[in-house]
């Protein structure tokens, strides 16, 4: 049932923002759509269209994940906000380690992104390999258009959407909703962990990045066990992508030398110096938050 809320909302929100730009330009709802398809496969050809790329994004986003979640939350399951927290905010211990350990996981990770786009399928699956390296190009280009910042507007916006807009929603759902839920029918906390991790890599459909992404997703997934409390992978998830968003802007505008974004390989030391220290910050976080 929730994946009909979650496919529903999908296509309401898909509607809505046809209708939306076929008022706004006075276009008829076919023109409306080829219109956003273009903007979404080639935004650089249309003027003004980082904001409405990031509108849509926005728009969505919200439509597919946060709203279809909340819905399913409050309507199905018949339970409200407060019981996405099994310990206040203010009773969650070390909230001030969460930012360490997501920055402190970046180098690590990156090993894994470089590990796992170098990755290749076996011969006969050649053709679907070179299609998932299309669609990864395909992304990245939207990905990098959407990242290139012109003011401090523009990197307000993509603060809130890709930050603020995509940590709520996500973590709604994937820890919310499917991490408690796989783990209540599996009868083990550690199996819904991993199980709402793939699925929360598999659904951004960047095959060349799912093991990274997966990981992040456990990460995420770990510290709402150990705080019992949504807010704190809600502001883990935020911190990734707000840091990495920040920092993108910072090497545009020439403030530090060091490109967040960059393809090259994490050197393996820095990279192992990494994950050592993340272990040890989120084994410290556990500690702190162990009942009594």
């Amino acid at each position: 049932m929730l994946v009909g809320f979650v496919l529903i909302g999908g296509v309401i929100s898909t509607m809505l923002l046809f209708g939306v730009m076929a008022v706004s330009k006075g276009m008829g709802l076919t023109e409306a759509q080829a219109y956003l398809t273009g903007l979404a496969t080639k935004p650089s050809a249309s003027p003004n269209s980082w904001y409405e790329l990031m509108a849509l994004q926005a728009v969505n986003h919200m439509g597919t994940y946060l709203v279809p979640s909340l819905l399913y939350w409050y309507w199905v399951e018949r339970r409200t906000w407060s019981q996405f927290q099994a310990r206040p905010v203010s009773a969650v211990a070390g909230v001030g380690l969460i930012s360490l350990i997501i920055i402190a996981f970046m180098p690590f990770d990156g090993l894994i992104i470089d590990w796992n786009q170098n990755l290749h399928l076996p011969e006969t699956l050649a053709p679907v390999e070179q299609w998932m390296r299309d669609q990864e190009k395909n992304l990245a280009g939207v990905t990098k258009y959407l990242t290139t910042f012109k003011s401090v507007g523009q990197l307000l916006v993509a603060l809130l959407v890709i930050g603020v807009i995509a940590a709520v929603g996500e973590e709604v759902l994937f820890r919310g909703i499917l991490q408690r839920n796989f783990a209540y029918w599996a009868g083990n906390a550690h199996v819904g962990i991993w199980l709402a991790a793939a699925l929360f890599s598999a659904i951004h459909v960047q095959f060349l990045g799912f093991f990274p992404r997966m990981l992040l997703g456990a990460l995420f997934g770990y510290l709402y066990l150990w705080s019992g409390n949504l807010w704190v992978p809600i502001l883990a998830h935020f911190v990734n992508n707000g840091f990495t968003v920040f920092m993108v802007y910072l090497y545009q505008q020439k403030v530090t030398s060091m490109d967040i974004e960059s393809t090259e390989a994490v050197p393996v030391l820095g990279a192992l110096i990494s994950g050592f220290v993340t272990v040890g910050l989120l084994y410290y976080f556990r500690q702190l938050n162990r009942p009594v």
